[in-house]
């Protein structure tokens, strides 16, 4: 192993180091550190959870890249405000907001059929929308909230747009997941977590797991059409939500927090790198591929646990 391998592994798992604002600014001077991603002149990119934070810096990314950016976020003034905010950043940008709950898939399939209409391309999804509600709460079709968010959401585009990647192929789907999956394992019996005491942070980590499972399945589906899917975590981001959920977290790592465009660092890498075409399904960090498991006991359960994971959001999204 390299030097500068060992000290990115260090960095990794030490995690107060590695997923703080140290970590990428440690590791983007190693030697090995990857090339910034090209022009995406022409490309079409697609960020859910885009009214703040991480989401509405991947946006400014992707526009500062060339791309046309589509944000979507909860309601139309909100999608307005991001658009703004994105143009004002990076002038003469084609960037056309859109409003969805995507918590609902009722909205969401509206947005894919506007999609499919509207769009001759879609070269880049990302999956970011996240939620953490104090007390359990249910999307409007009556799942938890945080798994139709996590989970259900970033399954039902892929499906619904994966022609339209396809058409667009080589295409890319990135789902933002949590460094907090580390902890927890597939539910096995208890994919929805219904018959599990509520806990917000134990119930974000868990669909954040079940969102890494969904990954490496539809990265095996769509690998014969062009398009590849990965997770990615990033890091430690002083974000609305972090504010909002965990004042006292973000109290203790105020000093080594990322900025929200730190923590897009990789999503937009991902969105334009040839590095990310080189296989499907990986779960990244600050531009590298990661194992998504550390701790003894957790896991993604057997293949048939998985099955059920996919035939469930199969069936969610189509019932």
């Amino acid at each position: 192993m390299s030097l500068a391998a060992a000290i990115d592994t260090v960095l990794d798992r030490t995690i107060v180091l590695g997923y703080g604002d140290v970590g990428l600014r440690i590791r983007s001077r190693l030697s090995g550190w990857p090339a910034d991603p090209p022009r995406m002149d022409g490309r079409v990119v697609l960020v859910t959870g885009a009214a703040s934070g991480i989401g509405l810096a991947a946006c400014r990314g992707f526009a500062q890249l060339g791309a046309s950016v589509r944000p979507v976020a909860r309601d139309p003034e909100r999608a307005e405000d991001a658009a703004r905010h994105i143009v004002g950043a990076v002038p003469g940008a084609d960037v056309r907001p859109l409003a969805c709950d995507v918590s609902s898939t009722r909205a969401l399939r509206a947005l894919a059929e506007r999609l499919r209409a509207e769009e001759p391309r879609l070269d880049v999804l990302v999956n970011n929308a996240g939620t953490m509600p104090d007390e359990r709460q249910r999307s409007p079709e009556g799942h938890e909230l945080m798994f139709a968010t996590h989970v259900l959401a970033p399954f039902a585009l892929t499906a619904w747009l994966s022609e339209l990647l396809a058409r667009s192929a080589p295409a890319r789907v990135i789902n933002v997941s949590s460094g907090g999956m580390y902890g927890q394992s597939l539910p096995v019996g208890d994919l929805l977590s219904e018959r599990t005491r509520y806990s917000p942070k134990k119930l974000y980590a868990r669909t954040k797991r079940e969102e890494v499972v969904i990954t490496e399945l539809w990265a095996r589906e769509l690998e014969d059409q062009g398009v590849v899917v990965h997770a990615m975590h990033p890091g430690w981001v002083d974000t609305k939500g972090v504010r909002e959920w965990l004042p006292v977290f973000r109290a203790l790592t105020g000093y080594i927090i990322r900025t929200p465009e730190e923590g897009a660092d990789t999503i937009v890498w991902l969105g334009g790198a040839p590095q990310a075409l080189e296989g499907s399904g990986l779960f990244w960090h600050d531009r590298r591929p990661r194992p998504t498991h550390y701790l003894l006991g957790a896991s993604d359960g057997d293949s048939q646990e998985r099955r059920r994971l996919w035939d469930l959001c199969r069936c969610l999204i189509e019932s």
